[in-house]
């Protein structure tokens, strides 16, 4: 009986795995977002994208790139280096951990920050650096130190978005070399001396108080400024209101004044009467209070011219003379009881 195994089914089978094996081996599958850059002997050949790819085996091989990520181990982060065959063009965040600072004024910080870039360039990112993702960090710490280190306490705290632009743009040129884009820098958390943390708090405190008492004195101010103009219009006011009340009594006697002439005659004596009966009603107008203001009240002797011309307006008029007789007496008779 002869044997089933020949050597023609051994060379075909041994065929058969092999180009099995090199299916395999050449049979490279890249997912989406990610590329790999493959070497000939040793000098770059080609980039491969997303999709199915075809590489000759052991001609062909994938150049890895060296990365380094942050790993969480307990309070502190520890890097973790990794060489990767497959290169994520991805926007990657880098939290690197915080770095001692001193600024201007000679105050030390901590800060954390938080770098984000993207590989736009495979080639260079392999090629033109030994380790992408350690140049990139050292890159974003020696420009945080040299941003910072140019400003104030202060300033660091009133514009972090400003430190966040000048570290991109001094990182820009530099990490365009590496194909490298960074996209956004941030400064997370500035940490400092317990003694400086007083210092400031302080400092805030004196501030809000001069701001309070600053707010209290313009409050007040405006207070008195309001009175005194309220005041002031009320002033206005109340002598505007005396100023027309003075020129309509003045406008009604001399109407009265014009009606009486008109009505006994307007000769030169008429008036005079007129004039002095007025006196004479203004005179005895003001003894009430004359008496009421002192213990004596003392009559002029021109009072008796007064009392003649208003009898001369009696004469001429009738009644009045009455009413101002009648006054003039009642306040003669309490002077002489107070005297």
């Amino acid at each position: 009986m002869e044997s089933l195994v020949t050597p023609g089914l051994v060379i075909s089978l041994f065929i058969v795995a092999v180009g099995i094996f090199v299916i395999a081996k050449g049979l490279v599958i890249i997912r989406q977002s990610e590329v790999m850059v493959i070497e000939r002997l040793g000098s770059f050949s080609r980039v491969l994208e997303s999709g199915i790819n075809i590489i000759i085996p052991f001609i062909e091989r994938p150049r890895p790139i060296s990365m380094i990520r942050y790993v969480r181990m307990g309070d502190d982060y520890h890097p973790v280096s990794s060489d990767e065959i497959r290169i994520d063009r991805r926007e990657t965040v880098m939290d690197f951990p915080g770095q001692p600072v001193v600024t201007t004024d000679n105050v030390t910080v901590n800060i954390n920050g938080a770098l984000y870039y993207q590989i736009i360039d495979p080639r260079r990112a392999v090629y033109e650096v030994a380790n992408m993702s350690q140049a990139v960090e050292v890159l974003a710490k020696t420009t945080l130190r040299s941003v910072v280190g140019k400003m104030e306490l202060d300033k660091l705290f009133e514009s972090r978005s400003e430190v966040n632009s000048a570290i991109q743009a001094e990182m820009e040129e530099a990490a365009s070399k590496w194909g490298v884009k960074l996209t956004r820098v941030e400064v997370q958390d500035i940490s400092m001396p317990e003694e400086v943390e007083e210092a400031m708090r302080l400092q805030m405190a004196a501030e809000r108080k001069r701001r309070a008492t600053v707010t209290e004195a313009e409050g007040e101010k405006s207070a008195a400024i309001a009175m005194a103009q309220g005041q002031r219009e009320s002033a206005i006011l109340n002598a505007q209101g005396d100023k027309e009340s003075a020129i309509l009594r003045a406008q009604g006697e001399q109407e009265s004044i014009r009606l009486v002439l008109s009505a006994i005659g307007e000769s030169e004596e008429n008036k005079q009467t007129v004039i002095g009966y007025l006196l004479g009603q203004s005179y005895i107008k003001v003894l009430p209070n004359m008496a009421k203001n002192g213990e004596r009240v003392f009559v002029p002797y021109e009072s008796t011219a007064l009392l003649g011309s208003m009898g001369m307006f009696r004469e001429l008029a009738g009644s009045p003379e009455d009413v101002v007789r009648s006054g003039l007496r009642g306040g003669m008779v309490a002077s002489a009881g107070n005297s």
